[in-house]
């Protein structure tokens, strides 16, 4: 049992910024960006996430999905130690996140999250 389990669960709701280079930032960074979530998910701390994406892409070829934004699910002492974690990304810092219109809220979940990977 990992002890993450007890740690309250917030949700993270991350739309991009809209402006004409604002794929184009999410895409040059977004490697980056896969490694870090890979890495906090592997330590339990990021639990679920994703990019939203607009309703077109849904049935579009991977290279014409666009992507408008991010939804997380983080593990955390409070909610200033996800602030931190989601101010650390690097979405966050090359404005591919708009910083106005983020939210971080605490989380009641119905369902259960999925298991931590074993290291």
């Amino acid at each position: 049992m990992s002890s993450t389990q007890s740690l309250p669960k917030f949700v993270v709701w991350a739309p991009d910024y809209t402006d004409d280079g604002a794929l184009q930032r999410r895409m040059a960074v977004r490697p980056s960006h896969l490694e870090n979530i890979k890495t906090l998910a592997g330590q339990g701390t990021l639990r679920l996430g994703g990019g939203y994406m607009t309703p077109e892409s849904v049935d579009a070829a991977a290279a014409d999905k666009k992507f408008v934004g991010s939804c997380m699910i983080y593990e955390g002492e409070n909610i200033d130690v996800v602030r931190k974690l989601v101010e650390e990304d690097v979405y966050y810092k090359s404005d591919v996140w708009d910083k106005e219109k983020l939210v971080i809220l605490p989380i009641a979940l119905a369902t259960a999250l999925p298991p931590v990977p074993s290291t």
